[in-house]
């Protein structure tokens, strides 16, 4: 506790001088500023000199408390990047980024609690999981692309950050997911949307190197394989890429139909439909309908021939359907979703590549290598007063299936209750560029646990503090 509150306390005293609003959003946004709006140029030098360049410093404390003499970890990360990006030169642009971070106190990321022999979850994804005791050298070229500018849309081939429903940044942590391939998005009217590409590498949350697709897969921890085993998929997949497309349409005003579809070549495809319809009310309030079908299914062989070491099983299959009611007043936003995974199997998606696009997630916790579930989450947002602070609650309750059922339940999480609570600020004045997060969940055991530490530990009866500063310019 002697490392949370001087943390806290620096931060809400930095929110009593300072107003001006911040647009919450759970998706994290790796770099800030305007783009560049000179017209195309024929000098090469002409666009490298009039050129954009932003900067990012970033802050992160985390600490996890865990119920009774289970350990309890928090950890300081500190960091900071740079990005540029060309003007156009004949319709072509050229950008490069990096960030570095470092580690400046923190619980040991390698320590082994006493009861359950399992390490930390939350605070060693600040860093290089693949690397935890590294507190100095960690860095990353986040982006190195080539960009085409078309008319409606444009073409990026090489190495850059993507933000979809199931390929995504990601919540949290220092960095976000990168991906490296070749992308495009193109607008055919006002009706018409269309997006995707092949993607051949993936630069996951948590993780200072790029992988080839295949190798990505696992890098976080596996679970339990449905015959009950410890999964031994990583480094056994084979793959040669992602191939994504995905359409949106706006038939009529106000109403929205979009459908996505992931192939991982030789291991598992994933379709994706969802319908959007706002109906406007009184007093500028509005009512927002929206539901999502998820349909999933192994290929071939699941990503290897011996099922043993495969990621998905031969022939396996998974849906998952959902809803959500937005009422959008002037002051106040309130939502209800629910999401429901069949039993016909686990919902599938490697988590080093995004977080769950359901309606019901909420920050810290995922859906993904579960079926069988119910989720009925409830949301407040309370937007911008002129005191300066925008504020999100949440809570859940998650029907999961038996922790001891293998088939449906990959890493052993029982039912719980979410709780969330997630303060957001924007400075301004002297400290403008400045913003500041304030997140405290919690989840409160309503399974099973068959008085086993293990299906406790880091999942449920925990509460997880984040604090965090960015500044950018």
């Amino acid at each position: 506790m002697k490392f949370i509150l001087p943390s806290l306390l620096f931060t809400f005293l930095s929110f009593s001088f300072y107003s001006q609003h911040h647009e919450l959003t759970d998706k994290p946004v790796m770099w800030k500023g305007k783009q560049n709006q000179t017209k195309d140029t024929t000098s090469l030098l002409h666009a490298f000199k009039s050129g954009t360049a932003h900067g990012h410093f970033r802050y992160y404390f985390s600490s996890t408390i865990n119920q009774g003499a289970l350990t309890d970890y928090y950890a300081n990360a500190i960091g900071g990047g740079i990005r540029y990006e060309t003007n156009k030169f004949h319709g072509f642009q050229f950008a490069a980024s990096g960030f570095y971070f470092f580690n400046i106190g923190s619980s040991s990321m390698t320590k082994v609690d006493s009861i359950t022999g399992q390490v930390n979850r939350y605070e060693i994804g600040l860093f290089d999981i693949e690397n935890p005791n590294n507190h100095k050298d960690m860095d990353r070229l986040e982006e190195l692309y080539l960009k085409y500018n078309l008319n409606h849309g444009h073409l990026i081939f090489g190495r850059q950050l993507i933000n979809t429903p199931l390929i995504n940044l990601q919540d949290g942590r220092m960095r976000g997911t990168g991906v490296e391939g070749l992308w495009m998005d193109y607008e055919l009217g006002k009706k018409w949307k269309f997006e995707g590409g092949y993607l051949y590498a993936i630069s996951p949350r948590s993780t200072t190197k790029w992988y080839d697709v295949d190798e990505s897969i696992g890098l976080y921890p596996q679970g339990i394989s449905t015959s009950g085993l410890k999964s031994d998929y990583f480094g056994n997949l084979h793959s040669k890429g992602i191939g994504v497309l995905s359409v949106k349409y706006n038939p009529i005003k106000n109403f929205e139909l979009q459908a996505w579809d992931y192939y991982i070549d030789n291991i598992l495809n994933s379709a994706l439909l969802q319908a959007k319809y706002t109906h406007s009310l009184k007093a500028e309030n509005k009512l927002v309908l929206e539901g999502q079908f998820i349909r999933q299914d192994a290929i071939k062989n699941g990503g290897n021939e011996n099922q043993t070491l495969t990621y998905i099983d031969k022939g396996a299959k998974s849906m998952t359907f959902g809803t959500r009611v937005n009422l959008k007043t002037k002051k106040i936003d309130y939502s209800l979703a629910y999401n429901r995974i069949t039993k016909h199997g686990r919902y599938l998606f490697p988590r080093e590549w995004g977080r769950d696009p359901f309606f019901t997630f909420i920050p810290r916790e995922r859906s993904e290598g579960f079926g069988d579930v119910h989720a009925l989450v409830g949301k407040i947002d309370l937007k911008p007063s002129k005191s300066g602070f925008r504020t999100s609650l949440a809570t859940g309750y998650i029907w999961m299936p038996d922790v001891k059922n293998v088939e449906l339940n990959k890493y052993g999480l029982p039912s719980y209750i979410h709780l969330s609570l997630d303060l957001r600020y924007k400075f301004q004045e002297f400290l403008k560029g400045m913003e500041a997060q304030v997140l405290v969940t919690s989840k409160i055991n309503q399974g099973e646990t068959y008085d086993n530490q293990r299906f406790v530990f880091n999942k449920v009866n925990m509460i997880l503090i984040n604090v965090i500063l960015n500044y950018h310019f």
